[in-house]
């Protein structure tokens, strides 16, 4: 099983970036995905997360501005964020809840 997430990098405030989670060695299509975030000195919080057949749902800080998705064809999930602040300057992880599995994490970084 591997989850391997890419698209993280520096960005100025009020940019954009889309980040990607590439699954394989399980049913994709069959589980349901989130996403999380870590920043320095903080606890790991959900930042969204999409079902199996496409229901998403956003933690209030990011609602708006992030769009979760996913396509089961090529066993991957999308985090198109926008209008980034600051604040979500973290290491973002893609997981499987019910299996537990996560991805090695890819840094996004918010800053002039």
């Amino acid at each position: 099983v591997q989850l391997v997430e890419s698209g993280g990098g520096l960005v100025q405030p009020g940019g954009s970036l889309r980040l990607s989670c590439e699954a394989s060695g399980f049913a994709f299509n069959s589980f349901n995905m989130r996403w999380h975030r870590q920043a320095p000195g903080k606890e790991r919080e959900l930042v969204a997360s999409i079902s199996y057949d496409g229901n998403s749902n956003y933690a209030d800080s990011v609602k708006g501005r992030f769009t979760i998705s996913r396509d089961n064809a090529k066993n991957t999930m999308y985090l198109q964020m926008k209008n980034l602040k600051p604040e979500d300057t973290a290491v973002y992880y893609c997981n499987v809840p019910t299996l537990d599995y996560w991805g090695q994490g890819t840094q996004v970084t918010v800053s002039l």
